[in-house]
């Protein structure tokens, strides 16, 4: 426990140094805010509102993470994020945290976020006399000879007082006696007080004085501490040992190798024989960290190295040295060896990271802060002289705060998770010692995502063939975008554009939202839709959500699934037969008939071949297997039968063939007989086909009437105007297929065009115009002003 205890000190030393050379440089920084609170109030003292000293919204600071970071393991101060207000933690023990009697200072390091700040304040401990001097040991005992003359100075134990200031030692007193008188002797650190002889001793009337010493301290009330002194009277040794001087200074590196001479002390003594041999020893009221550290050989005076000697823990070692002889009494000489220690670079950079965002957005702007870090050595001077910078090219840099060795860790550039997800940063800190020390840091520093890319189809548009009498509610094909966000800015969903769409074939599709699997709800049909086109859209799930559309273009594919179709024959209850009556006397290649088939399929699904599946004799007629027509291969003779039983078969050319079979029954009959069923046979047809001939001719009579009334009105118009004119011949553009022929022309500022047998629809005769000349409306100008051709 003594250990930790002696470390814990040697800590707050370095601490306590370390602040003061923030105090000493801290007004070329930047100006800070300071506190005071004596030691050893209570926890949960109010030290000060620093939220508002510091300007900050009281209301924001539970968001924004108001909080003290400390260095160290102990926290000594907190805050109050609902008022803002420093309060004490932890009990302050000012003579714990701070020795020597410098101002005892704590610098704090407030931090808050969005956006990241760091504040630097400092709070000074002051001192409260808290504790009584006290001496290293109760008693104190001398051997004084009775030959010592007045004026002789013993040293005395010197008390101690851990409190500073007006709380520290003031002064010593002593019981009050004719012999001895305390004297003080002010040191750099303490008074160390001295026994003075102002009257000489007399052994015959008093071998032995009991005195008591007491040490006041300049507290209110004061405090005081007692040594009892217990003076053995001697018989005369007159000298004592001298040195050849009272304060020695020597300068040492600090790791050193334990067993080094350093010094050599020598004091010298003029009696002879016993008194006048010396024993050299450390004064007994020396820190224990010195015993531990040096040894002094009693006989020589050689100060050696005994332990570690450490820069950083203690740079100042003073050592009272005490030469007494072997007389008796026994006279005794002191002297004080101060040894400075020299810093060497033996304590490598630290990196102490106080704050880190360890996930960046990627939208974040150049000169984002994330991350600060302070730098530190424990050496001094130029070895205690740190430069800092990042090792990798990365899109981060180093910059300095206000205050020396304090980075911020800041963008440089836009980032890209899409092209960099993670990014390793490494800090390099080294010193200026020689040779120089380096330390390390690497940040593990992630991208997060914003929804920063819209999905995109590898190829726009999209084209798909699908085979016609597809399954109803079966996935047709598919379609596929990528996002290349992450996480819900990458999940995709689909659905079909519908909104403005007239194509009656949307309502048949159907898109998985989550697969891009299109169904069909309907089996197509190629003679009814070839093809038809619509939109995908793919939409991710960012806030807020982007989309892109493909076009999707969709060709249906003809399968064989229609057989022939006979248009002729066809008998008048539906089947394919018919009759057909030919001379006897018809030469050879005469054409009996055509037999007429459609296919509604196309390409080699739709094309025909005839073929002869049957027939009476097959010398008499021949089937042309592409057109379908009937002729006789030779002149009938009297021999051959009056009646000719054909059965032609329709066969298309799909990989599964469909087929249709017509049969033709061929009289033969003589030419008068021939003539007469020829007009029967015509009467018949006609007959049949009076549904078709009837509509053509009601629309051939009304076009035929329309034409001659519009000729007349033009004429009547002609003549009742007649108007000059230069014609230009233009083509129509907005030809609606009405007319057989047409020639359009322009004159002044009105539109002409010439029709032949049919007028088209809107047309409007010209006053005074040609009987075949009509005025157009010109459909490119809303206004139906004729625009001049220039």
């Amino acid at each position: 426990m003594g250990t930790n205890r002696q470390r814990g000190k040697r800590d707050y030393y370095s601490f306590a140094f370390r602040l003061s050379l923030l105090l000493f440089f801290g007004n070329q920084a930047s100006a800070q805010i300071r506190y005071s609170i004596p030691e050893e109030v209570k926890e949960g003292t109010v030290v000060g509102n620093v939220a508002k000293d510091l300007g900050l919204e009281i209301s924001s600071l539970t968001d924004r993470r108001f909080r003290v970071v400390s260095g160290s393991k102990d926290a000594f101060f907190e805050v109050n994020q609902n008022n803002g207000a420093l309060y004490v933690h932890k009990k302050l023990d000012r003579e714990e945290l701070c020795h020597g009697s410098g101002a005892c200072l704590m610098e704090l390091k407030i931090l808050v976020e969005n956006p990241l700040e760091m504040h630097h304040i400092v709070v000074e401990i002051t001192d409260v006399n808290d504790h009584s001097p006290s001496f290293p040991a109760k008693q104190q005992r001398f051997e004084i000879g009775e030959q010592i003359s007045p004026g002789r100075r013993f040293q005395l134990h010197t008390a101690r007082d851990p409190d500073t200031g007006i709380n520290t030692i003031r002064t010593y007193t002593l019981t009050s006696n004719e012999h001895f008188e305390v004297d003080i002797r002010q040191s750099d650190e303490d008074k160390i007080p001295f026994l003075v002889l102002k009257k000489s001793l007399d052994r015959e009337q008093k071998d032995k004085h009991t005195l008591l010493v007491t040490a006041v301290d300049g507290g209110k009330p004061p405090r005081s501490g007692t040594l009892n002194i217990t003076i053995i009277v001697l018989d005369s040794n007159d000298n004592r040992p001298m040195f050849s001087k009272e304060i020695y200074q020597i300068e040492i590196q600090e790791n050193v190798p334990v067993g080094t001479s350093i010094f050599r002390i020598n004091a010298t003594d003029p009696d002879e024989g016993t008194n006048g041999l010396i024993e050299y020893s450390l004064g007994k009221t020396l820190k224990k960290k010195v015993y531990d550290i040096f040894e002094l050989d009693k006989v020589t005076g050689e100060i050696k190295v005994k332990g570690v000697v450490d820069y950083e823990e203690n740079d100042v070692y003073k050592l009272d040295v005490e030469a007494s002889d072997k007389g008796t009494p026994p006279s005794a000489g002191e002297c004080r060896v101060i040894i400075k220690v020299k810093d060497v670079n033996d304590n490598p950079p630290e990196i102490e990271v106080t704050s880190l965002s360890n996930a960046v957005s990627e939208d974040s702007k150049p000169g984002t802060v994330i991350s600060l870090l302070s730098v530190t050595d424990k050496d001094s001077g130029v070895n205690g002289k740190i430069i800092s910078s990042i090792m990798s090219d990365v899109s981060f840099e180093l910059k300095p705060s206000y205050k020396e060795n304090i980075y911020s860790i800041v963008t440089k550039e836009f980032l890209d998770r899409e092209q960099v997800s993670h990014f390793e940063i490494t800090i390099k800190a080294t010193d200026c010692g020689e040779p120089p020390l380096s330390t390390f840091k690497t940040l593990n520093i992630q991208i997060s995502d914003v929804n920063d890319n819209r999905p995109h189809f590898s190829q726009n548009p999209l084209q798909f063939y699908l085979t016609e009498n597809n399954v109803a509610g079966a996935s047709i094909f598919s379609v596929s975008a990528t996002d290349n966000d992450d996480n819900d800015n990458a999940a995709i969903s689909y659905h079909i554009l519908r909104e403005g769409s007239q194509n009656d074939v949307m309502s048949f599709l159907n898109v998985n939202s989550e697969n891009g699997h299109i169904t069909a709800l309907k089996s197509f049909d190629f003679e009814t839709v070839k093809t038809f086109q619509f939109q995908v859209v793919a939409t991710d799930s960012g806030t807020p959500s982007l989309s892109s559309n493909v076009t999707v273009n969709v060709f249906i594919l003809d399968q064989n699934d229609n057989a022939p179709v006979i248009l002729y024959p066809v008998s008048s209850n539906g089947s394919a037969e018919g009759v057909e009556e030919i001379p006897r006397n018809v030469n050879a290649g005469h054409l009996v008939t055509k037999v007429r088939a459609y296919d509604a399929d196309i390409g080699y699904n739709g094309w025909l071949l005839f073929s002869l599946q049957e027939v009476t004799e097959h010398s008499l007629f021949t089937l042309d297997r592409y057109t379908g027509q009937i002729r006789t291969l030779r002149s009938f003779t009297e021999t051959d039968e009056a009646e000719h039983k054909l059965v032609i078969l329709v066969k298309d050319n799909g990989n599964v063939s469909l087929s249709a079979t017509a049969t033709v029954i061929v009289k033969v009959v003589e030419p008068k007989e021939a003539f007469a069923a020829s007009d029967v046979k015509s009467a018949t047809k006609d007959d049949e086909e009076n549904n078709v001939t009837f509509y053509l001719m009601i629309t051939l009579g009304s076009v035929s009437a329309l034409f001659l009334i519009s000729i007349i009105v033009l004429i009547a118009m002609q003549c009742s105007k007649s108007t000059d004119y230069t014609s230009k011949y233009l083509q129509e553009t907005n030809y609606d297929g009405t007319l057989c022929h047409s020639i359009q022309y322009r004159s002044g500022d009105k539109r002409y065009m010439l029709v032949g047998p049919r007028m088209s629809i809107g047309s409007t005769i010209v006053p005074g115009s040609h009987a075949n000349t009509l005025v157009l409306p010109d459909r490119r100008r809303p206004s139906g002003e004729v625009r001049a051709e220039k």
